[in-house]
């Protein structure tokens, strides 16, 4: 507004106009005090906090000094147990004078293996399904399908199981699926066949989620975790519950804490293993809180400047998880006196109020669920990190970053399916192929629905 345009303005209204500036200045400096307070305050990083590695800044690696190599002992590769050819060179002269040579001349032998593949090709089988008229009756009939040939989809279980294995466990898109299974194993095959394969394993392998998932809600130790995912344009979330023999997953458009009551549907464990979010919290008897995340919390709070509580705490957690690492070689009584000892250095922590933000906040919410902190001391079946949960959403991480995301509901909830049998499957020493093919052969199938 210019000089003239104020001396046309009345008493009333210049008043107003002073007023309404003088009000944005507040508000603007206000806010200048806000962001001048998180300049000062430390970066989030992956040592200090839940960023993930990948969004880490990698520090560079000093030079080092060439040094002379020493030499090593040559090591071959191990030979075959049992060879599928074998085939032996024999001399039939001497290459230096030329006399002739019998297999008995020459007991010495050097034996190496060569590995090639077959040319792969698919297995065709063409079924001749006979009809005819019944001399006796005159009714028409229909020789019976033979057994594991039935009509409808043209490719078989292993071929199937292969196809999901390789889109979800390698996050192979379906137009290289395409590509991949017509120039290495001679199968032509469209985008669409391999979603209808994926929508007819669903059923199967929703079936062996849900037996997946009870078996969680038996156990006595659970661990859960989750992170995000996209499914048809919109922001989901993927939870993992683990036991000790099976891991379940599940994808949907939650993350409140009813995405895991209804998992458990009434079951409670006795322990519930997980990081400090609102969500994971009073789903078992008692909770072991992951060390792990509050080991980086306690880094954040020194980072910011905290020399009371934030370093002590930090000790004390690298204490106690170097006690959970020794676990299964101490002896009961041994551990009582850790635990005892580990109570008294928290105790003589929390006398210490510190000043600093974040350690004022990391210590209130220690002395609010500081009898979750070592439970693991007196259960040896009870880990003490929630390690375990982030290392099942890895593959799933990975897939999200290669694919993008689900382009539907039914593809989100078939991964998570096809992961909980994979992960599962794994405990059990199964390959994640053979875990697929156990779960969607037919006759497997027929079994468990009569057991």
């Amino acid at each position: 507004m210019n000089r003239e345009s104020l001396e046309s303005l009345s008493k009333d209204a210049l008043i107003s106009l002073v007023l309404a500036q003088a009000e944005q200045n507040q508000a603007l400096a206000k806010r200048v005090t806000e962001l001048e307070a998180r300049l000062e305050q430390p970066a989030k990083t992956p040592s200090n906090s839940s960023t993930p590695p990948s969004k880490g800044e990698k520090a560079k690696r000093p030079g080092k000094p060439k040094k002379r190599r020493k030499g090593r002992p040559g090591v071959t590769r191990e030979l075959a147990e049992n060879p599928d050819k074998v085939v032996d060179a024999i001399a039939e002269a001497c290459p230096n004078c030329g006399h002739g040579l019998t297999a008995d001349d020459q007991p010495d032998v050097h034996a190496y293996d060569h590995v090639e593949l077959p040319p792969i090709k698919p297995e065709t089988t063409r079924i001749n399904r006979h009809r005819g008229t019944c001399p006796c009756c005159r009714e028409r009939f229909s020789a019976p399908v033979p057994p594991g040939l039935e009509p409808g989809s043209p490719f078989g279980p292993n071929l199937q199981a292969l196809i999901i294995y390789l889109h979800i466990t390698h996050a192979i898109s379906f137009e290289r699926l395409v590509q991949l299974m017509d120039q290495l194993f001679g199968v032509r095959i469209s985008e669409g066949a391999i979603a209808n394969i994926l929508q007819r394993a669903a059923k199967p392998l929703a079936k062996a989620a849900d037996d997946i998932a009870d078996t969680v809600r038996k156990a006595e130790v659970v661990a859960s975790d989750e992170t995000s995912a996209r499914v048809a344009g919109k922001t989901w979330w993927q939870w993992v519950l683990l036991s000790t023999t099976a891991i379940y997953h599940v994808i949907t458009d939650s993350r409140a804490a009813d995405v895991v009551t209804k998992v458990l549907k009434g079951a409670q464990p006795d322990i519930w293993v997980a990081d400090r979010y609102g969500g994971q919290a009073g789903h078992g008897r008692e909770r072991q809180i992951c060390l792990a995340h509050l080991l980086r919390d306690a880094q954040y709070a020194i980072d910011e400047g905290d020399t009371d509580f934030a370093p002590g705490f930090r000790f004390l957690l690298l204490r106690a998880m170097a006690i959970g690492k020794r676990r299964d070689t101490l002896q009961d009584t041994t551990l009582k006196r850790y635990l005892a000892d580990l109570e008294k250095r928290f105790d003589r922590l929390l006398a210490k109020r510190p000043t600093q933000k974040a350690a004022k906040k990391l210590w209130k919410s220690m002395c609010r669920d500081r009898a979750d902190l070592f439970r693991f001391m007196s259960r040896r079946d009870v880990p003490y990190t929630n390690n375990a949960s982030e290392r099942a959403l890895r593959p799933s991480v990975i897939f999200r970053k290669v694919t993008g995301c689900f382009r539907s509901e039914w593809g989100a909830k078939a991964y998570a399916d096809a992961q909980s049998v994979i992960a599962t499957g794994r405990l059990r020493g199964k390959t994640a192929l053979q875990a697929i093919r156990d779960t969607i052969t037919p006759s497997n199938t027929t079994q468990a629905a009569s057991a």
